[in-house]
C-alpha cells in the first residue's frame, strides 16, 4: 500500500494537474486535503453499488440485469473522479451487457445516463417539464455496444453544485419524500455531488434556541411559512405567512435525514447551513449588551416591524461564535459527522455597516470561527451574489478583505452569476480564492423560455483554462426548477466535458433523444429556437415582465396631455417605454413564430409524445405571450391619440389573449394551478394547517409580501407562473379591471384616471383571492396540438 504521505503528494500533483496548476500551491493542497477528507466520509463501494442499481431500478426496470455497477479508487482515473463504460461479454450464464464504473455512485450514474442517452437515444428531464422518454432503450439481451469497446470520461473539475438558496421555497416547499427522491435520482443522473441540504432547519434552531431562552412563540414570530422560509433563513423577513406548525417542524426533520441519507449513499456531499448572525427580536431582551442591531428594511411597503427590519448578531460578539458553534453541532449530532462544507451569506442583500476592509475582515474571521469551533475542518461556502449585486459596495479592497478573512483553502465561493455577469473575470479569480462558475438563469421560478447555450457550453471552460484559474467546480443556482429542461441538460453535460460542445449537432442528437425519432420539422425548428430564444447575449438578467403576469398598472392619464400632443405613433410608444418597465426582449419573434409552426406541424408524427407537448405548449404560450406585450402597447397608443374605438378592441384582444392563453396550459398538466395548490394541500395534517399552507402557495405566485388597502407590495408578481387557472382566475380579473377604468376615463373625459382607485380595487381582489380555497383542478383538458394550431391560425398567420 503506498505510504500516506507520498499518496498525499500523488493526490495533491494530479489535482493540480487537472487544474492546470491554476491555483497556488498552498490552495491546490488545501482542496486535495478536502477532498481526501470527504472521501472518508462517504459510504462503502457496496452501500454506493446498491443506491446506483436502486436508480436503474426506479429509471428502468427491466433493465436490471443488463447493467454491472462498480466503486473503483480515483487513481484509476489518473486522481479524478470519472466513470468507465465497457461491453460485457454476453454469454447464456449471464444477463449482464454492460458495465460501468466510477469513482462514487453519482459518477456511476452519470455514466449509466451518458451510455443511455449517448448509445441508446433516451432522455430524462423532471417529470414537470415532459419527464423521461425511455422508448428508445432496446430490449434486455439488445442493448448496443459500446464502441471501440469503451469509453473513459473525467470530470475536469471536481463538483458539480446544485440549488439556490431560495429553490428551497420557489420548487421544493411542497415536496414529500416521494418527489424528493425523484429529484436526487434526477441529480445523481446529472452528476451532481454537490447539493444544498437545507429542509428542516427550522427544527434544530428550535433546539438551539431553546439552549438560549428563546421560547416557541419567540420562533413563531421569527420563523417565516413555509413558502417564505428562505428569505427568512436570510434575515430578509420574519413571521411573513407563519406560524409554522409542530407538525411541519418535526416532519420537515425526518423529510431532511431521508434525504441526506440518500445524497450520502450515492456519495454526495451535501452543504449544510450555518450560522449567518440572524437572530430572533427576543434575543435582544434575553441578552440585552449583545451587540445586536436591526436591519434595513427588505421590500416591506411601508417599513412595517411586523414583517421587516430583522436583527442581527454582530459577528464580533462572543455570542454569536456560541450560537453558531451550538447550531453546527446540533446538525451533527442529528445527522452524524457527514460533510465539512458549510453555506453561509451574511450579507446577502445584507449591506456592512461600514466599508472599513479591518471590519468586513474581522465579521469574515468571526463568521469561519463559529463554524470550524465546532468542526475544526469546516469549509465555508458563500454565494457570490453579493459581489454583483451590491457592487458599487464591494470594491477590490471590501472583496479581498472577506475573501481574505478566513485561511487559504476554507472558503469555496460560488460565481453564481457566471453565465450573464461573471465576477471572475474581474476579481482576478476571486483574489486566488477557488470558486464554482454557475449558472443562475432562473428568477422567482417563472417560466418563459429562454437560456445563453453558448455562454453555458463555453463558459466554464473559458473559466477553467484560463490563466491563473481558482475554478474548482460548476453549479446551476437556479432560483426554480423544472423550467427550460434544454439549459439544464447542457449545462449539466459540462461538468463532464473538456472542451465546449458543438451546438447545433448537439441540439439536433438532444431533440432525437427528447421525443424519440427524428423529425425533420422539430430539428429545424430547434435550429431556430437556438440563434433565437436560447441566445441571449445582451447581458441583462431574464426575469420575466411579460405583461399578462406582470400588468404594468400605469397612470396615463396624467401623461395623456404629453401623449396627445406627440403626432407620431413611434414617438408614442418611444414615450410610453419611458413610463413602462418593458419586458426583455432579446430574439427575433418572427423567426420564433417559424419555429412554432414548424414544432406544429410535427404534430403528425409527435402528437401524444409527452416531451412534445409540453414543449408545443411552452413555445406556443411564450410566442402569444410576446404578441401581448404589443397589444398592450397598442392600448396605450390608442389611449394617446383619443382613439376610444381602438382603445376597446386592442383591451378586448389582450383579455381574450389571456383566455387562450390559459385554454391551451389547460391542455398539459405540467401547467396547472392547481398542482402546486394541492401540493400543498397535501402536506397539511389538519384543517388549519391546509388553509394556512394554501395561502403560502397562493401568495407566493401573486402578491408575494406585505401590502397597503392602497400599495401593493414591492414584490407582486415576482413569482409569476403561466399556469392554468392563474391566468383566468387572477391575471384576467385584474387585466380587465384596469382597462375598464382606462376607457371609462377616456370616454367620459374624466380629469383624474384614478390609478388609486384601481390600486385599491386589484388590491382587495388579490387578497381575496389569497385567501380563497376554491378547487383548481389537476387534471389536463383538451389535444395541446389542436390548440395550439387554432391558436397559431387566430394570431399569427
Amino acid at each position: 500500500m503506498m505510504g500516506t504521505n507520498k499518496f498525499s503528494f500523488v493526490l495533491t500533483l494530479l489535482l493540480a494537474l487537472s487544474l492546470g496548476f491554476a491555483l497556488p500551491v498552498l490552495e491546490t493542497k488545501a482542496i486535495q486535503t478536502l477532498l481526501s477528507r470527504l472521501q472518508a466520509k462517504k459510504a462503502s463501494p457496496e452501500v454506493q453499488e446498491s443506491a446506483a442499481k436502486g436508480v436503474l431500478r426506479r429509471l428502468l426496470p427491466t433493465h436490471v440485469d443488463s447493467f454491472e455497477f462498480e466503486i473503483i479508487p480515483q487513481e484509476a482515473c489518473g486522481g479524478n473522479s470519472c466513470f468507465k463504460i465497457s461491453n460485457a461479454e454476453r454469454s447464456t450464464e449471464s444477463l449482464v451487457e454492460i458495465r460501468i464504473k466510477g469513482t462514487t455512485a453519482v459518477d456511476i450514474t452519470s455514466g449509466l445516463h451518458w451510455y443511455l442517452k449517448y448509445s441508446c437515444g433516451a432522455h430524462v428531464s423532471w417529470d414537470k417539464t415532459g419527464g423521461v422518454q425511455l422508448g428508445s432503450v432496446p430490449n434486455p439481451g439488445s442493448l448496443p455496444l459500446v464502441k471501440d469497446g469503451g469509453l473513459e470520461i473525467r470530470r475536469p473539475v471536481p463538483w458539480n453544485y446544485y440549488q439556490n438558496v431560495v429553490t428551497s421555497s420557489y420548487s421544493y416547499v411542497w415536496w414529500d419524500w416521494e418527489r424528493w427522491q425523484k429529484e436526487i435520482d434526477w441529480m445523481t443522473l446529472q452528476g451532481i455531488n454537490l447539493p444544498l441540504a437545507f429542509t428542516g432547519q427550522e427544527t434544530i434552531w428550535q433546539k438551539v434556541f431553546a439552549e438560549f431562552n428563546i421560547t416557541k412563540q419567540d420562533l413563531d414570530d421569527f420563523f417565516g411559512g413555509p413558502a417564505f422560509l428562505a428569505w427568512a433563513r436570510m434575515g430578509n423577513l420574519h413571521r411573513w405567512g407563519g406560524p409554522l406548525t409542530q407538525n411541519w417542524l418535526d416532519n420537515q426533520l425526518k423529510l431532511q435525514k431521508k434525504i441526506l441519507s440518500r445524497m450520502l449513499e450515492l456519495g454526495m456531499t451535501p452543504i449544510l447551513p450555518s450560522f449567518s448572525g440572524n437572530v430572533p427580536a427576543a434575543l435582544k431582551s434575553i441578552f440585552p449588551s449583545a451587540n445586536i442591531s436591526s436591519l434595513g428594511n427588505w421590500n416591506s411597503v411601508d417599513g412595517n416591524p411586523k414583517y421587516c427590519c430583522n436583527y442581527l448578531l454582530n459577528p464580533s460578539d462572543p455570542l454569536f461564535i456560541e450560537i453558531g458553534e451550538a447550531f453546527i453541532r446540533h446538525q451533527i449530532r442529528e445527522y452524524g459527522n457527514i460533510t465539512d462544507i458549510y453555506s453561509c451569506d451574511t450579507f446577502n442583500e445584507n449591506t456592512p455597516p461600514t466599508s472599513d476592509p479591518a471590519y468586513i475582515s474581522s465579521m469574515g474571521s468571526a463568521v469561519y470561527s463559529a463554524m470550524s469551533k465546532a468542526n475544526g475542518d469546516a469549509i465555508w461556502l458563500m454565494q457570490g451574489w453579493l459581489f454583483y449585486s451590491d457592487s458599487l459596495f464591494w470594491k477590490p479592497p471590501q472583496m479581498k478583505a472577506l475573501l481574505h478573512s478566513v485561511p487559504f483553502g476554507k472558503m469555496i465561493v460560488l460565481d453564481l452569476f457566471a453565465d450573464v455577469k461573471p465576477i471572475w473575470k474581474t476579481s482576478s479569480q476571486f483574489y486566488q480564492t477557488p470558486y464554482i462558475w454557475c449558472m443562475l438563469h432562473n428568477f422567482g421560478g417563472n417560466i418563459e423560455m429562454y437560456g445563453a447555450l453558448d455562454a453555458v457550453t463555453s463558459g466554464p471552460v473559458l473559466a477553467r483554462t484560463s490563466q491563473n484559474s481558482t475554478m474548482i467546480g460548476v453549479g446551476m443556482c437556479m432560483e426554480g426548477i423544472e423550467q427550460n429542461p434544454v439549459v439544464y441538460e447542457l449545462m449539466s453535460e459540462m461538468a463532464f466535458r473538456q472542451d465546449p460542445a458543438q451546438l447545433e449537432d448537439w441540439l439536433t442528437a438532444y431533440a432525437r433523444r427528447r421525443y424519440g425519432k427524428s423529425v425533420s420539422e422539430v430539428e429545424a425548428a430547434w435550429k431556430i429556437l437556438l440563434r433565437t430564444i436560447y441566445n441571449c447575449t445582451d447581458g441583462i438578467a431574464n426575469h420575466n415582465s411579460d405583461f399578462i403576469v406582470k400588468f404594468p398598472a400605469v397612470d396615463l392619464w396624467s401623461h395623456r396631455n404629453k401623449l396627445v400632443r406627440i403626432q407620431s405613433e413611434r414617438r408614442i410608444l418611444s414615450e410610453a417605454a419611458n413610463l413602462l418597465s418593458l419586458p426583455h426582449s432579446w430574439y427575433n419573434k418572427q423567426e420564433a413564430i417559424t419555429a412554432l409552426k414548424l414544432f406544429i406541424d410535427a404534430g403528425k408524427e409527435l402528437d401524444g409524445v409527452p416531451t412534445y407537448r409540453y414543449d408545443l405548449v411552452d413555445l406556443t404560450r411564450q410566442t402569444l405571450s410576446k404578441l401581448a406585450n404589443e397589444v398592450y402597447l397598442a392600448v396605450i397608443l390608442a389611449f394617446g391619440i383619443r382613439n376610444t374605438e381602438s382603445l376597446n378592441s386592442h383591451s378586448q384582444k389582450f383579455l381574450q389573449l389571456i383566455e387562450d392563453i390559459d385554454e391551451l396550459l389547460a391542455t398539459d398538466e405540467n401547467f396547472l394551478l392547481g398542482t402546486w395548490l394541492e401540493s400543498a394541500k397535501k402536506l397539511a395534517t389538519n384543517e388549519d394547517e391546509k388553509k394556512l399552507f394554501e395561502w403560502n402557495a397562493r401568495t407566493q405566485i401573486t402578491m408575494w409580501f406585505d401590502n397597503t388597502p392602497y400599495q401593493q407590495s414591492t414584490l407582486h408578481d415576482y413569482a409569476n407562473k403561466f399556469w392554468s387557472g392563474l391566468l383566468e382566475g387572477y391575471y384576467l380579473p385584474r387585466a380587465s379591471m384596469y382597462f375598464t377604468r382606462l376607457i371609462k376615463s377616456l370616454e367620459e373625459e374624466e380629469e383624474d384616471f384614478r390609478l388609486t382607485g384601481f390600486q385599491t380595487e386589484w388590491i382587495t381582489f388579490s387578497n381575496q383571492w389569497q385567501e380563497n380555497t376554491n378547487h383548481c383542478t389537476i387534471e389536463a383538458r383538451g389535444n395541446a396540438l389542436a390548440v395550439a394550431n387554432k391558436l397559431y391560425l387566430k394570431y399569427l398567420t
